[in-house]
């Protein structure tokens, strides 16, 4: 059996020392990796036949960077090890950088985070035209800890290197080619050779020894660079408003510019060391974690089952919706048939596939060959008898679903998955008439589909646990997040976040202001408030969800008629260029002289303008549903308006738990980021509400209950964690089987 966790040394005839990282899958960075790395080099430096170093990765990645897992234990006070940053001044800085033998990196597959970090620690770095190198440690609450903050930016300049470090964009060998940052681009095949090559030029003086931490060619003058980090911390603020580690790393790229190296990477390894106890990086670990164990679904995924291949997909309807399914499906390479009723239904949507790509060329995200390319993997019919070959056919917005799954039984091989796209349809009715129901399976995306991150895969007590893993399978490599639910109406996301937006109908009609309860909400971090969302979707939309919901959850949804009396006046969001807002040109809002005075209240709003019309459909609404405008709510703080509006959505979460729709709690805080938006730093809708205390909350649930009425009741699975002081992520000891 192969070793894990270590690193190899091999010399070689011609006096390169080769340390080869070997701790697969991607070669990450924990601790007895790092002092076997530093015990290879040490090594390699004290033996007399080695001249010079090349550090590589085994099974084509260099390095993943420092191991993720090794986080909960530093946090939770479980290692005792030695500071994070310390570890690497000693080790990269001290050890490697300053070796009077050269290292040179070789570089496939990923070089991330630490990876990326130790790369530019050595002398030179030779990589492959694809592979992927880049810091992304904002994304987990963090700043670059092994001297990143320092190196990057002496290697690739301020700009560049910012833009990598904030947005956590990583970039391909060709590109950090011509930056810099790496000295050669090589295939695969002669990766290690290569560096080899270059490792034993620079020992005999043929190519430059370069130290990265003391270059400055590529660094602005200190008054540009001052220029540039303040407008970086501008940008940040106002990105991120509550987001403070972006704003650390800034200050410790700043303090290495005006202090000196040595002086950043000491600033770095405190400021790195502080952030891992935050309570964003605990957060944003725990969605990192959380993301992975969505495909680990009881009674589907430890079964042993091996996920089909998956050649052909069909898509029945080329809407916004399958068009944007059909757009993800040939991004990833699968052939796509796409079905309509008639020509002109058909070239629609065709269209809006071309549409959806040529955005992306535009951008300069695909080439015109690759635009090319995916759009060969589309061919339009109007009848089935391109169905015959097909694996898997997703069904959207097409009527009569009964009779479509009907058709589709006829017409597909009997292994074809028949999935569809419905949030509010039961899936049992939709299969009831066919004799497939153990291949019958919800595939709902989120719009746009090709650009939301989320697939819910709705299984009923009949889906085959074999569909199960071929459509998780499929989502991974659509470049999806999946997570599997139970069948029930709205899923586990929409069910969970229909209060969202009917809570916040009720309190306008209590007399609170829209744009203070959107403004609460954007400022707590969704992306937009209940309102400007509402506009998003569509009026139309909004009432026939609501009505599902009415349907089957009555006594828990408020009958607000705002949305009625403004559809009225064919006021009904942003494709009518009115809702709650008003619109013009595309997706923009411009100023209008008769609301100056909004304008200027909500001007933080960016890119939408309250409308004073919509005081009288509030008033209109208030009389007919009988509301007396309460002025206590006038009062309520930014931090009360967020929880009248979210803690209804987390009791709505507690029974989709309780019910079995989902399998934990992780998913739905899952489901919470990359299906509506919530703010990942907060860790997900579940672990958010553990944060603040089922008790809490369902006491604030229990005073709205008694003042408003049954829309705020707390449910049993609420009621009772708090009552017994259980987090309300902890799992159950029964889960019930509605999956």
């Amino acid at each position: 059996m192969e070793a894990k966790g270590r690193t190899e040394l091999d010399v070689g005839a011609d006096g390169v020392a080769v340390i080869t990282i070997n701790n697969p899958p991607v070669n990450s960075l924990p601790f007895d990796v790092l002092y076997s790395l530093k015990e290879s080099y040490e090594e390699a430096f004290r033996r007399s036949d080695v001249k010079a170093v090349v550090v590589t990765g085994k099974g084509g990645k260099f390095s993943g960077g420092f191991e993720i897992s090794s986080f909960g234990g530093i946090q939770g006070g479980q290692e005792m090890q030695p500071k994070v940053g310390y570890i690497a001044i000693d080790m990269l800085t001290d050890t490697v950088e300053a070796a009077t033998k050269p290292s040179v990196a070789a570089i496939d597959g990923l070089a991330i985070g630490g990876g990326l970090e130790l790369a530019m620690a050595c002398h030179a770095r030779i990589a492959t035209p694809t592979a992927q190198l880049g810091l992304p440690e904002l994304q987990l609450g963090i700043i670059p800890g092994f001297g990143g903050t320092q190196r990057l930016p002496r290697l690739v300049g301020l700009t560049k290197s910012l833009e990598m470090m904030l947005l956590s964009k990583p970039i391909k060998g060709g590109e950090a080619h011509q930056l810099g940052l790496v000295d050669a681009l090589v295939s695969p095949n002669d990766l290690v050779n290569t560096a080899r090559q270059w490792a034993l030029d620079i020992y005999e003086c043929r190519r430059p020894w370069i130290k990265s931490l003391y270059k400055n060619d590529k660094l602005e003058p200190l008054g540009e660079a001052r220029e540039i980090l303040k407008f970086a911390r501008a940008q940040a603020q106002k990105q991120a408003a509550n987001l403070h580690h972006p704003l650390v790393c800034i200050d410790v790229i700043e303090e290495g510019i005006v202090a000196g190296p040595r002086a950043g990477l000491w600033k770095e390894a405190t400021s790195f060391q502080e952030l891992l106890f935050s309570d964003t990086c605990k957060r944003l670990v725990h969605v990192f974690f959380s993301r992975r164990a969505t495909s680990k679904i009881p009674g589907a995924t430890d079964l042993g089952l091996m996920p089909r291949k998956i050649t052909k997909v069909a898509i029945l309807g080329g809407g916004l919706m399958g068009s944007g399914i059909a757009t993800a499906m040939i991004l990833s390479n699968y052939p796509v048939v796409l079905k309509e009723v008639n020509e002109k239904f058909l070239n629609a949507g065709i269209d809006r596939i071309k549409a959806n790509l040529q955005s992306r060329v535009r951008i300069g995200e695909m080439t015109e060959e690759r635009y090319e390319k995916a759009m060969s993997l589309v061919t339009g019919v109007l009848d089935y008898e391109r169905f015959k070959d097909v694996d898997l056919a997703v069904i959207e917005n097409v009527k009569l679903k009964q009779q479509i799954f009907a058709d589709l039984e006829k017409y597909c091989p009997s292994h074809c998955i028949l999935a569809t796209n419905t949030s509010t349809i039961d899936l049992n009715l939709i299969g009831e008439k066919t004799r497939s129901q153990d291949r019958i399976v919800g595939a709902h995306f989120f719009s746009p589909a090709h650009v939301m991150p989320l697939l819910e895969i709705v299984r009923t007590q009949h889906t085959s646990p074999r569909v199960v893993v071929d459509l998780l399978d499929v989502g991974k490599k659509i470049k999806k997040t999946p997570i599997v639910v139970g069948n029930c109406t709205g899923f586990a996301v929409n069910r969970m976040f229909f209060p969202y937006t009917q809570s916040a109908l009720f309190y306008v009609d209590l007399g609170m202001d829209v744009y203070k309860i959107d403004r609460a909400c954007t400022k707590f971090g969704m992306p937009m408030g209940p309102f400007r969302l509402a506009d998003l979707v569509g009026f139309g939309m909004a009432v026939a969800t609501g009505m599902q919901y009415l349907e089957n959850f009555p006594e828990r949804v408020y009958k607000s008629m705002l949305l009625h009396l403004m559809m009225e006046d064919n006021r009904a969001g942003e494709a009518t260029q009115k809702g709650f807002y008003k619109y013009e040109g595309k997706r923009k809002a411009t100023p209008d002289p008769e609301i100056i005075k909004y304008i200027e209240k909500y001007r933080s709003m960016a890119g939408v303008t309250p409308d004073p019309e919509i005081i009288k459909y509030i008033e209109k609404s208030r009389s007919m549903a009988g509301v007396t405008p309460d002025p206590e709510l006038l009062k309520l703080s930014e931090k009360d308006i967020v929880e009248m509006v979210f803690f209804p959505v987390i009791n709505e979460a507690c029974r989709v738990l309780d019910e079995g729709i989902a399998v934990k709690a992780s998913d739905l805080d899952i489901a919470s980021v990359f299906g509506m938006g919530f703010p990942p730093y907060r860790g997900g809708v579940m672990y958010w509400a553990d944060s603040i205390g089922a008790k809490y909350i369902h006491g604030k649930l229990e005073e709205w209950t008694k003042r408003y009425g049954g829309f705020f009741k707390p449910c049993s699975y609420l009621a009772e964690r708090a009552a017994k002081g259980i987090p309300l992520s902890a799992p159950a000891k029964k889960v019930q089987a509605r999956l």
